[in-house]
């Protein structure tokens, strides 16, 4: 592996265990080079509760690299999320900086009604 995905496995294994500490449900994201992926972990971190993507169907998206995909996609794992009662979740950002399509996710959830 390069050295840069070690140092961002690093960085999120940290923020992983930061984040469990904090007995919350957990938003986890992943990004790649072409679509951004958003999870909802149970509190032991076995159980998936909501998840949303930039291939889902329902979102109907052109492009889902770009920040304008990554919002839409924090407002849907938002209502996903509220509607099954969850509030309040620990962001964990996977080792990613909190910049760009991260951070447009986050403020898109954050804006829908999460709480992080």
């Amino acid at each position: 592996m390069t050295s840069k995905i070690i140092a961002r496995n690093r960085r999120a294994k940290k923020l992983r265990f930061k984040s469990i500490d904090l007995s919350t449900n957990r938003l986890t994201i992943f990004r790649s080079s072409q679509h951004i992926y958003a999870q909802i972990f149970s509190i032991d971190g076995r159980e998936i509760i909501a998840q949303a993507s930039t291939l889902d169907k329902e979102l109907k998206l052109k492009s889902g690299s770009n920040s304008d995909a990554a919002e839409k996609v924090g407002t849907s794992i938002a209502e996903k999320c509220l509607s099954k009662g969850i509030k309040k979740v620990a962001f964990d950002r996977s080792g990613y900086k909190y910049h760009g399509r991260v951070k447009a996710l986050a403020e898109a959830a954050r804006s829908a009604g999460l709480e992080f």
